[in-house]
């Protein structure tokens, strides 16, 4: 079975730094994107950063220049470090695998919880 298995979430203070890591299992990691996305109440959920197979990444631009998405395909994790938090950034944030090629092979973490207040 296919698992993804999120951490790292928490308070934190405006300002402050997190870094979420998701622990995948059950797929060829290097053979999938993978993405962070966020949905905060009453929104919907949007990509937040995305990392492709071939590790180029993009992001959202209400997070460029703060958040940094990163893979270690020898340890099947992908990573979002996030510094520079604003209250904005409170949202729950889902890890997704996506295969590169095959793209109804489509997985999701659990979610992880991301508080940001004073």
């Amino acid at each position: 079975q296919v698992q993804l298995v999120e951490s790292g979430g928490g308070l934190v203070q405006p300002g402050g730094s997190l870094r979420l890591s998701c622990v995948v299992s059950g797929i060829i990691f290097n053979r999938y994107d993978m993405g962070w996305y966020r949905q905060a109440p009453g929104k919907q959920r949007h990509l937040v950063a995305g990392i492709t197979s071939g590790s180029s990444t993009n992001y959202a631009d209400s997070v460029k220049g703060r958040f940094t998405i990163s893979r270690d395909n020898a340890k099947n994790t992908v990573y979002l470090q996030m510094n520079s938090l604003k209250p904005e950034d409170t949202a729950v944030y889902y890890c997704n695998a996506r295969h590169a090629l095959l793209r109804q092979y489509d997985y999701w973490g659990q979610g992880t919880l991301v508080t940001v207040s004073s």
